[in-house]
């Protein structure tokens, strides 16, 4: 599985910003919580809606774009 499974952006959710499917909750957020210091599984207690997956996509997703922008500096 790859992260266009959990991963969508839909111009009217969230300004399209990449959100978990089903869910308003984006990317960013995510990465914010887990920059902020809370855990994996204080995440999925405060979101029932999430799963582990979801936030692993997240990762994969993150990575991706980091690929493609050092990609693209390079260029």
């Amino acid at each position: 599985m790859n992260f266009e499974d959990y991963i969508v952006i839909d111009p009217d959710i969230r300004s399209g910003k990449p959100c978990i499917k089903g869910t308003r909750i984006t990317v960013y957020d995510i990465l914010e919580y887990l920059a902020g210091g809370m855990s994996q599984s204080e995440i999925l207690e405060d979101f029932p809606s999430l799963s582990q997956k979801d936030i692993q996509m997240v990762f994969a997703f993150a990575a991706a774009r980091e690929r493609r922008l050092a990609t693209s500096l390079a260029a």
